[in-house]
């Protein structure tokens, strides 16, 4: 059954828990109110499994998810078109490449929004 959230999200196959409540489960996509979309796999309820998030600004994470988090490997675009690689633990926690607009790569350890240390690639 598709369903629409009493806050105006939509999501497609909807099915019922043991319990009787609407869960999400396997593949599938999800609008919220606020324009954003995700689109991929669920596992009791939550986004499990490799996905895309789309945010209206133009920014896009696409890659595994766990619980509701950018978890495993993936990519985040920035809308300017910057982006992270790497593996993604808890969101923006890991190992990975910031890779500018302009192409510059940085690569290091990423703890949310700070990057201490990281190093340029340079192409020679």
């Amino acid at each position: 059954v598709s369903y629409i959230f009493p806050n105006g999200d939509r999501y497609g196959e909807c099915s019922r828990s043991a319990y009787g409540a609407l869960v999400r489960s396997g593949a599938g996509k999800h609008t919220s109110a606020s324009g954003i979309t995700y689109t991929g796999e669920w596992h009791e309820d939550k986004m499990h499994g490799r996905g895309t998030m789309q945010y209206p600004s133009g920014a896009q994470y696409e890659g595994e998810f766990k619980d509701n988090m950018y978890n495993g490997t993936g990519t985040y675009t920035f809308p300017d078109g910057s982006m992270c690689k790497g593996h993604f633990h808890n969101n923006l926690e890991g190992d990975g490449a910031f890779i500018s607009a302009q192409g510059l790569v940085w690569t290091g350890e990423f703890h949310g929004k700070a990057a201490l240390g990281l190093k340029l690639e340079h192409n020679l």
